[in-house]
């Protein structure tokens, strides 16, 4: 054998020339390292959430449970970031579709209801909500609609706004059905911001903000609204008025974040939380354990990590040449500002409680899955961005 002769390819390199070429070529650490924090964060905080149980076995059974779902969320994000993102009618759609059929199925008998809202798909024990994933979905197929425009075009035209109107009002209204206020308004702010930004012509903009505002009066004058979720909005208007009944989430939870000063009483160390004065304090209001036990300078990294992520994505969305790329990012972007302000807004009592989770921080499995897999889209586009293809 001379030492011109190459060797026949073989499966196995094959395989492996495909895994080194699916790896991105540039990394935003700034980006990865503030979601691991966070994410470390998180499971620290949902360890000092569930530990008051009173049963030893299950001191850290949620804690396991949160890391497995970042095990699995990491594994999504490394995946979704080696996909060429300027390949959208390979997977868009399909992602679409999925989180269709499953708000779908959510509204049949394979649906559960926890805490008023049919949200949740139970099949075989296994819980997961397709809300969630229709975050991500809505924000490729609005990418799709409005960052690709036709020959001859620069901009969306109105058949593309009223295409992507369709796109929102399919699972928008699913949503409404369940009834889930809080995931349909990180839908309708996801859709505004991408939107705005699109180049679209402002008059849709404005035109839908008026609408939207009109659509709202309606659904709160029209009935459509459970009790509960009313009662919330009055409780943030005047907490005080029913301290033990629709105000009291309210209440504890600044009493929770006041009580911590700040420094905070120290991790696993407070009262309020080891109390368990404050519901679903290891989902909604996990904010609340980190103001309690790690006071206002703990409060305030959580709040500085939070921003740092979205500072990111939108400054990879700034370097993508492509809108397709760059209406991506600016979705995950306006999705975890507007539900980090909602959520840390409703802790602090300037915002009504609508049942949002804290993003790369509180519990659950879907939710988490979720952030990671739109981190790993704006990987993967910051990966192929601008002279880097």
């Amino acid at each position: 054998m001379t030492a011109t002769t190459r060797f026949p390819s073989t499966p196995w390199r094959n395989r492996t020339r495909w895994l080194v070429g699916a790896v991105p070529r540039r990394i935003d650490w700034t980006l990865v390292l503030s979601v691991a924090a966070l994410s470390a964060i998180g499971v620290l905080l949902v360890w000092a959430a569930t530990s008051g149980t009173g049963d030893p076995r299950d001191a850290t059974g949620h804690a396991r449970s949160q890391l497995v779902h970042i095990a699995i969320g990491a594994l999504v994000c490394v995946a979704v970031a080696a996909v060429d993102y300027r390949l959208p009618s390979a997977y868009a759609p399909v992602i679409y579709a999925v989180a269709v059929i499953g708000l779908a199925l959510v509204l049949t008998p394979l649906g559960e209801v926890i805490n008023g809202s049919r949200s949740w798909l139970v099949i075989g024990g296994f819980q997961a909500q397709p809300g969630e994933v229709a975050k991500v979905g809505l924000v490729l197929g609005l990418a799709m609609l409005l960052g690709e425009p036709r020959a001859g075009e620069h901009r969306p035209t109105t058949r593309d706004v009223l295409f992507s109107l369709v796109a929102l009002a399919v699972p928008l209204a699913l949503i409404m059905a369940q009834p889930d206020l809080g995931t349909a308004l990180v839908l309708v702010a996801v859709y505004m911001g991408m939107l705005a930004l699109s180049g679209a012509p402002a008059r849709w903009v404005v035109g839908l903000l008026v609408c939207g505002v009109l659509a709202m009066a309606a659904v709160w004058w029209s009935g459509l609204l459970k009790d509960y979720q009313i009662a919330r909005f009055t409780s943030f208007v005047d907490p005080a008025a029913d301290p033990r009944g629709t105000g009291y989430n309210a209440n504890q939870a600044k009493i929770a974040v006041g009580s911590g000063g700040f420094n905070g009483t120290g991790l696993f160390q407070g009262e309020h939380t080891s109390g368990r004065f404050v519901p679903e304090q290891h989902t909604d209001f996990i904010f609340t354990v980190a103001g309690e036990e790690l006071g206002f300078i703990g409060g305030t990294v959580i709040i500085v990590l939070l921003a740092l992520v979205i500072w990111r994505v939108l400054r990879i969305a700034a370097e993508c040449s492509q809108p397709y790329g760059r209406l991506v990012c600016i979705g995950v972007a306006t999705w975890l500002c507007f539900q980090s302000f909602i959520n840390i807004g409703m802790t602090l009592g300037i915002m009504p409680i609508t049942g949002l989770p804290l993003p790369f921080v509180s519990y659950g499995g879907t939710a988490t899955i979720a952030h990671l897999a739109a981190i790993g889209l704006v990987l993967g586009i910051h990966s192929r961005a601008r002279g880097f293809d």
